[in-house]
């Protein structure tokens, strides 16, 4: 016997089977028991909610020769009829392929005749909301005044596309997106039954990602399942066949963020396209994973709505005390735009690429919450002792005031800036991608004690340069270069003046061949 997907292996038989609807089975089961069944009903609401599912109940139910409780029996030929899609009363039609006026016209001449067994003839129309405007003007007047005998069931999951002379004439059944815990008790009483062993959070992770349908949860476990045939389901494996990214990878992207590390929020990137992740995908779950942060910022009482692990929970914690509620208001935003954004581009690493700079570079943006966030990190720097360092260094790293007026050359070039100077192409070419580009852009002068001054007309050229890491880099390679050690300092060059009238030029004046001291 061939396979059967599991949301059709598992798909209800009864009211009593549907999760997540109680609403709307409470009220058919009643119409039922108290014989007030209405001539049309609209079922509206996202995909795999379950309408086409209480639908086929519902025309079980009616025709049903023994009903308990209002639910089918399953067991009268009605019943077994309707099950096995053979029923002459239940006529199901796909409005997507089906929408134009000739297909409503048979229904209308069908309905004339009365049912050949059962109390009620049922029409099922599926996607209703794809029926041209002729196909619906011809549906209107047997809609408004069937016979008796005839119930319509329209099924749709875009209601506002419907005239309103068609939604006045049904009963609106609104289905919900099914919880996640629903999902995840379905998911595990499912497998229970089918003798496959999971671990909590596999399932878990699979409701969240049906995003509140039933139909796509069976979905994703019918092909995790499958992926790893008579392994046991954990977390880990899940992601891999999901294309899904992992909490520590938000956890370690995110401390890069914080700390401006473009260069490392670029090699994340990369890493993601290199395993094959879905940018979609990992854009959406990045956002799941601020939002977590943010309700755990907001209240200590959010904690049982996280749904995640207590040492996933302790690094959350000690992430979201790093970072200030507007900034991350500011990552969400950012992120929410992007997921909109990414789902048809056709660069989709770019986009994320920019998001990602726009994170860490909040002066890029002139909006609230990137002045927030350019404060916060000012503050950060102070905290850390940018602007004062308590241990003094070798060549301390600083962004000084640029002179009022070009010094004069009081004392000849130091033999060893002479050489950093005429070897400076070779030393940038040797440096990562952003500092090369950066640096590439450095005027260099001579400082007052004999430093080699690098002076940029970007304040966030200077800033990254000026960091810990890429100084120190910048300091080794000069040294591995002309074979000794250089002071280095960085200025921001904030006048409105050219270069030229505030700062000697030290590569005119060493390519003029002026005397060097020894």
């Amino acid at each position: 016997m061939s396979y059967t997907a599991l949301y059709r292996k598992f798909r209800p038989s009864g009211f009593e089977d549907v999760k997540g609807q109680d609403h709307i089975v409470t009220t058919l089961k009643n119409q039922i028991k108290a014989d007030r069944i209405g001539h049309a009903y609209l079922f509206c609401g996202t995909r795999g909610t379950g309408k086409t599912t209480i639908a086929k109940i519902f025309a079980k139910a009616v025709n049903c020769e023994s009903p308990a409780d209002g639910s089918p029996c399953g067991e009268c030929a009605s019943c077994r009829a309707v099950a096995m899609g053979n029923s002459m009363n239940v006529i199901e039609i796909d409005a997507a392929s089906n929408n134009g006026v000739e297909s409503i016209r048979e229904i209308r001449e069908e309905v004339t005749y009365r049912p050949a067994e059962g109390r009620y003839k049922v029409y099922i129309i599926d996607e209703v909301h794809m029926l041209s405007i002729g196909a619906f003007n011809a549906l209107l007047k047997t809609l408004e005044e069937p016979p008796s005998y005839v119930i319509f069931i329209l099924a749709t999951t875009e209601a506002h596309k419907i005239p309103v002379t068609i939604l006045s004439r049904c009963q609106r059944y609104d289905f919900k997106r099914i919880s996640v815990d629903t999902i995840y008790g379905r998911l595990q009483e499912l497998m229970q039954i089918e003798r496959v062993e999971t671990e909590e959070n596999a399932l878990r992770y699979i409701a969240r990602a049906a995003d509140g349908a039933m139909r796509d949860a069976l979905s994703l476990l019918d092909q995790c399942i499958a992926f790893y045939m008579g392994q046991r389901l954990t977390c880990d494996k899940v992601l891999e066949v999901l294309g899904a990214v992992d909490t520590e990878v938000f956890s370690a992207l995110l401390r890069k963020v914080l700390a401006q590390d473009v260069a490392g929020t670029m090699e994340t990137a990369e890493s993601l396209v290199a395993d094959g992740r879905e940018l979609g995908q990992f854009v959406t779950d990045f956002v799941w994973y601020l939002r977590n942060m943010l309700l755990l910022k907001c209240s200590e009482g959010m904690i049982e709505a996280l749904e995640m692990s207590g040492e996933n929970m302790e690094r959350l914690r000690q992430e979201a005390d790093q970072i200030g509620e507007e900034t991350l208001m500011r990552y969400i935003r950012i992120f929410s735009e992007l997921s909109s954004q990414i789902k048809y581009a056709s660069q989709k690493r770019v986009l994320l690429e920019v998001a990602l700079i726009r994170l860490c570079r909040p002066q890029m943006e002139q909006d609230y919450g990137s002045l927030t966030g350019r404060i916060e990190q000012l503050e950060k720097k102070l905290e850390d002792g940018f602007a004062v360092s308590a241990a003094p260094r070798e060549a301390p790293v600083k962004i000084s005031e640029p002179p009022g007026a070009a010094p004069a050359l009081s004392k000849a070039v130091p033999k060893d800036v002479e050489r950093a100077v005429k070897n400076w192409r070779n030393i940038i070419s040797g440096l990562p991608g952003l500092s090369r580009t950066y640096l590439s852009k450095a005027r260099l002068s001579l400082g007052t004690g004999s430093e080699l001054v690098l002076v940029f007309d970007d304040p966030m050229a200077a800033g990254y340069c000026s960091r810990e890491d890429e100084f120190g880099q910048l300091e080794k390679i000069i040294a591995e270069v002309i074979g000794s050690r250089v002071t280095v300092v960085i200025r921001e060059n904030g006048t409105n003046r050219p270069f030229e009238e505030s700062y000697v030029d030290l590569e005119q004046v060493i390519n003029m061949e002026i005397t060097y001291e020894e």
